[in-house]
């Protein structure tokens, strides 16, 4: 089926093409009977990991910035996904960065996008997550709005994490999209401990013990990754997603690699695996979710022997389809 489907969504501008994909699942996860049909399709074999107290059905699920208002929550499940992580979401809503602002590089296997994180706003995800799905692991990805000065950053951050902590699994926060001007600034050693903290003592007292993660830039060199990772374990930190999108475009032949944006796809490969081997080596307590350049099941066995507990997809889904997840899992077991 997805040979078919596949040069018809291609043919469409690249974030239209997303939008369909998503309402094609939002409507699967609104009607029982369909959901169970797409389910049986696609259902991927057992092959449980328990990271920071859960236990994950599988260790593949879904990066942040496909589904970012949970939209649809209850239809990503039936492709097999051990996890789904929502989001980034903002305390306000927010229309991103102007259109176009997806890029789909078809000969390098890659995407580049500038979004800029547009967001319906913390109300509306937290309306979604009320009606979660049962045994479905659901992490939240959380981010600043645009106009918030990184001086006030905390306020934003520690607004999200008190609303999600009781909705989500875990939560995840993002300092490392390179489509906010500036929010990459928060990953020096002195402005991320100070935030990681504040989010912890905000944690902390209203009671919750919701696993908070922190994810990184792939373009860190390995002094500031230290010193990121230095901040991450100070702070009492669950865990890092590793890694976000790249400024890099080495290696790149289309003509649209020049967008500006963060890419990702089969570039950021080997540039994402070395950055979770650099954790595993010098902090090898903080338990790794490996994003980025995962295309297929080689690349899913690299992030999990280089010391990855879980592994996301984003692009390699975009490419290969809906059956991935599945023929991953399966390859594994």
């Amino acid at each position: 089926m997805w040979p078919l489907i596949k040069p018809l969504l291609f043919a469409l501008d690249p974030e239209r093409a997303h939008a369909l994909a998503l309402r094609l699942l939002q409507v699967t996860g609104a009607v029982p009977p369909l959901r169970a049909l797409v389910g049986l399709a696609y259902r991927a074999a057992e092959k449980p990991v328990t990271v920071f107290g859960l236990r994950f059905r599988n260790p593949i699920g879904l990066a942040a910035g496909w589904d970012k208002d949970g939209l649809a929550l209850h239809g990503l499940p039936a492709l097999g996904f051990g996890h789904v992580e929502l989001g980034t979401v903002t305390p306000r809503p927010q229309p991103g960065n102007p259109k176009p602002r997806v890029f789909r590089l078809r000969a390098d296997r890659a995407l580049v996008n500038r979004m800029g994180f547009p967001s319906r706003g913390a109300d509306f995800l937290a309306a979604r997550l009320t009606r979660k799905p049962a045994g479905t692991i659901v992490g939240v990805n959380i981010g600043k709005n645009k106009d918030t000065p990184n001086g006030d950053a905390l306020v934003d951050y520690a607004s999200l994490l008190e609303r999600f902590a009781p909705l989500a699994d875990y939560l995840v926060v993002n300092v490392s999209s390179p489509n906010t001007q500036g929010l990459r600034d928060l990953q020096s050693r002195d402005q991320l401990e100070a935030l990681l903290r504040g989010l912890v003592a905000k944690r902390t007292a209203i009671g919750s013990t919701t696993p908070l993660l922190v994810k990184l830039s792939p373009d860190l060199l390995d002094a500031a990754l230290d010193d990121a990772l230095g901040a991450a374990l100070a702070a009492g930190l669950d865990g890092i997603v590793a890694t976000n999108t790249t400024l890099a475009r080495t290696g790149l032949t289309s003509p649209l690699a020049s967008e500006a944006g963060g890419a990702s796809g089969a570039l950021l490969s080997q540039r994402a695996l070395a950055v979770v081997q650099h954790i595993a080596r010098h902090s090898p307590t903080l338990p790794v979710i490996a994003a980025g350049g995962v295309m297929g099941t080689d690349d899913v066995r690299r992030r999990l022997d280089a010391g990855a507990s879980l592994v996301q997809l984003y692009s390699g889904l975009v490419y290969a389809g809906p059956g991935l997840v599945k023929r991953i899992v399966a390859d594994l077991a």
